[in-house]
């Protein structure tokens, strides 16, 4: 605050009379109280101090020429500036008319002349000690003010409050910036612009209900008219017995909503993966009780085999030679042979593999591996046809895990050939020598890969069979990544698709 004559600015008092020996009286009066004391001898010059130093308190003569008390007082109470002024009128009068009139243009108090001067004293140190208080409060509510403002603006949780006709009265920075607002643009406006297509009940209890009440989720509205999704706690605002208003405290949930979708999407795919994992161990413990099964068969398969190579001995020794019935053996013999071989390269496939891997021929693996799908390529109605030309080559790789994947993409393309018109063309496997790599192919003629199979075709879980689980190309590109070579497709033109990898040749030392 500005000083003058080491008081504060509050502590001024004007004394505004036309008679100089008023002035001087009351000055020394005055004197022996702590306040600066200024002075004016008419109306006009009276604007000019008050204006000038913003006095507290004001001893205002009502009868002066030119510019009387009522009218200084009505000019003073009009600018901004002087209002705050505490006004008490000195005059000689005693009409009761004077003096409503005088409290009307905004006096606290009127003294009668000729004055006393304890009297003025009295008056004078009351109305400053009451200036004095309300300076006080008034700051403090300027302070509780700022600090409410400052929580307010702290707080993350949009709050509006709504008069009981449904106007808005306050808002937060929160609630401002939620819903698009700006520089407390939605003072005065209705709580309905909040809302989107709300139920008209809940307008009429936010403003109406005696008892607080929640919304899990609602939709709010934007300045632009878009909405959002909210929470929403309203408590009603008693004042005298009623409701005056209420006070709104929402949260956008847009985040939430997400998060809670995100864990939803999240823990049905766990359980979806753990039904997968699920069938994985069981076809694993198939693929090992396969292997016990495949020996318990073999044995009975060898025995008919040489049941057959004795009888056909004991029919060479009969007179006449039976010739059909040996032909019938030997073809009984050959097929338990093949039986038993079928069964010892299955038995041999499904078996956990060893650690390390062998120098291997290309050819040779796609052979015995070819042998194994025929039944899948009968069950499919698809003859499978062979282009092998690296038998010369050699490549360095675990001969299981090789077979796992060039069966899985024979497989698939036997399927997608069940159904396809071109299925009496068949299926072709071929091998080819590169310049540092083998390359094995495998051709179908079926219904093809989906728009957009490119990105999530060797993803894990990824499928488009119906009763798919999504692993098989999946565990092929890891196989074919650690052997250090690649695996791809491509559509073919003529319909249909190709599917290839490539394993590097071994190392010569």
């Amino acid at each position: 605050m500005v000083e003058k004559h080491g008081k504060r600015q509050q502590d001024i008092i004007l004394i505004v009379d036309d008679h100089p020996t008023a002035l001087r009286m009351l000055q020394t009066v005055l004197a022996k109280l702590p306040y600066d004391i200024v002075t004016a001898e008419n109306g006009e010059r009276a604007l000019e101090q008050a204006h000038k130093y913003q006095p507290s308190l004001i001893l205002l003569d009502i009868m002066m020429p030119d510019i009387d008390g009522f009218e200084v007082c009505r000019r003073l109470k009009a600018n901004e500036a002087t209002r705050d002024a505490a006004v008490i009128f000195l005059s000689g009068l005693e009409d009761s008319d004077v003096k409503v009139k005088g409290f009307s243009v905004g006096a606290v108090d009127y003294i009668n002349k000729p004055f006393s001067g304890p009297e003025v004293v009295a008056r004078v140190q009351t109305h400053m000690r009451t200036k004095l208080l309300e300076s006080r409060l008034a700051r403090q509510n300027d302070e509780l003010e700022a600090q409410n403002q400052l929580i307010l603006a702290t707080i993350n949780e949009g709050i509006v409050n709504v008069s009981r006709n449904g106007l808005i009265s306050l808002v937060n920075k929160a609630a401002e910036e939620q819903c698009g607002w700006r520089n407390h643009s939605l003072i005065d406006r209705p709580i309905a612009d909040l809302f989107h297509d709300s139920d008209p009940r809940l307008l009429h209890d936010i403003v109406s209900l005696d008892q607080p009440f929640e919304r899990e989720a609602i939709e709010l509205q934007r300045r632009d008219g878009s909405t959002f999704p909210a929470s929403l706690s309203v408590t009603p605002i008693k004042e005298n017995g009623g409701v005056s208003g209420a006070v709104l405290v929402f949260k956008d949930i847009t985040l939430q909503l997400e998060q809670e979708e995100a864990l939803q999407n999240v823990a049905e795919e766990l359980k979806s993966q753990r039904e997968r994992l699920a069938h994985i161990e069981r076809l694993s413990t198939m693929g090992e009780m396969a292997a016990g099964f495949a020996h318990e068969v073999n044995q009975p398969l060898t025995a008919i085999a040489n049941y057959a190579r004795v009888s056909v001995r004991f029919a060479d020794q009969i007179e006449p030679r039976p010739d059909k019935l040996i032909e019938i053996l030997n073809k009984m013999e050959a097929q338990s042979l093949r039986a038993s071989e079928v069964i010892t390269r299955l038995r041999n496939f499904v078996k956990r593999p060893v650690d390390g891997r062998l120098v291997l021929n290309p050819d040779q693996l796609i052979e015995e591996i070819v042998q194994l799908a025929e039944v899948d390529a009968r069950n499919n109605g698809v003859q499978i046809h062979v282009d092998l030309n690296a038998a010369s080559s050699e490549i360095f790789a675990d001969p299981i895990q090789i077979q796992q994947v060039a069966l899985n993409l024979i497989r698939n393309g036997l399927e997608a050939m069940s159904d396809s018109e071109y299925r009496k063309e068949g299926l072709w496997v071929s091998t080819q020598p590169l310049d540092h790599r083998v390359r094995f192919e495998v051709r179908d003629r079926g219904i093809g890969l989906a728009p957009g199979a490119e990105d999530e075709l060797f993803n894990p879980f990824y499928t488009t069979k119906s009763n798919g689980m999504g692993i098989g190309l999946s565990v092929c590109m890891s196989i074919i990544k650690d052997h250090k070579g690649d695996i791809g497709f491509e559509r073919l033109d003529v319909g249909g698709t190709m599917f290839w990898f490539e394993l590097p040749y071994a190392d010569p030392a």
